[in-house]
């Protein structure tokens, strides 16, 4: 999918970009799929802000995924519809019952395309199998950590896994980060690469554009004072920081490890530091 840039009729048209939505056949959503969106602009239920950066934004209907299909499913693609609360790209699906599903849109997908789920289907772009009816080396995302869950790996733009290897009850998946990670062969996941792949590579071209999507500025810790950040203060204009990068109350972070779920460790057959160290 290519990406549009726009003429610099302005100053903030000047290097803006976005995605080539040629591909979306509609934009009115699916009523029965849709609920109104609840923000609490990152706060908790007291009202205390637990997550800065976060006000405002336009508003928007959330759209009901379904990730995951049941057995023996059959559905044809009727919209290719955009979604404001992720990257990826929506297909809408219709049953022989005339019930209504949206599902995650695959690279390639087109109107009229049936899609389906089960063990004794085609191996195509789409459809949704159980690891051990999928072909070593294919394609996939959408992939459930436990079985009957619901796709929980690789649901972004553009993104992909690969089925390396299995055997009788778990199956080896290289993840997009390059970790390598066992998952039960009865876990279901779907074929293909999820679309609108050239997302990461749209320019915002201006502020604006992140108070759309409700991200409020962010200011450096450098430039603060010294009493307002562990970053800030000093004499002299610009300095780099006296010491580890941390939050604004004191917590190490950037590259400080926080994984505390050993528990799961031991499906992980190779680490994604470890790929990126070879």
């Amino acid at each position: 999918m290519a990406i549009t840039t726009y003429k610099p009729t302005s100053n903030g048209r000047r290097g803006m970009m976005a995605n080539d939505n040629s591909d979306i056949t509609t934009r009115k959503p699916a009523s029965s799929l849709t609920s109104k969106l609840k923000r609490s602009n990152g706060r908790n239920n007291q009202g205390r802000i637990t997550t800065r950066h976060k006000g405002g934004g336009a508003k928007r209907l959330y759209r009901t995924v379904s990730f995951s299909l049941p057995e023996n499913y059959s559905g044809t693609i009727e919209h290719i519809e955009y979604d404001p609360n992720r990257n990826a790209k929506l297909a809408r699906l219709k049953d022989e019952k005339g019930n209504y599903r949206y599902i995650l849109a695959v690279h390639g997908m087109k109107q009229g395309q049936v899609i389906r789920s089960g063990e004794d289907i085609p191996i195509d772009s789409g459809n949704r199998l159980q690891l051990k009816n999928i072909p070593v080396g294919s394609v996939i995302h959408g992939i459930e950590i436990k079985p009957n869950k619901g796709a929980q790996l690789v649901r972004g733009a553009g993104t992909s896994a690969q089925l390396i290897a299995k055997d009788d009850k778990t199956a080896q998946v290289k993840l997009p980060s390059g970790e390598v990670r066992a998952i039960l062969v009865e876990c279901s996941a779907s074929l293909g690469v999820i679309g609108n792949e050239q997302y990461q590579n749209v320019s915002i071209g201006k502020a604006g554009r992140n108070r759309h999507k409700g991200i409020r500025p962010s200011v450096r810790g450098v430039v603060m004072n010294a009493v307002d950040h562990p970053h800030g203060g000093g004499d002299g204009g610009r300095h780099r920081m006296a010491k580890a990068p941390r939050t604004p109350w004191g917590q190490k972070t950037l590259g400080l490890k926080t994984r505390h779920n050993k528990s799961t460790d031991k499906y992980i057959i190779r680490s994604r530091h470890e790929s990126k160290r070879r």
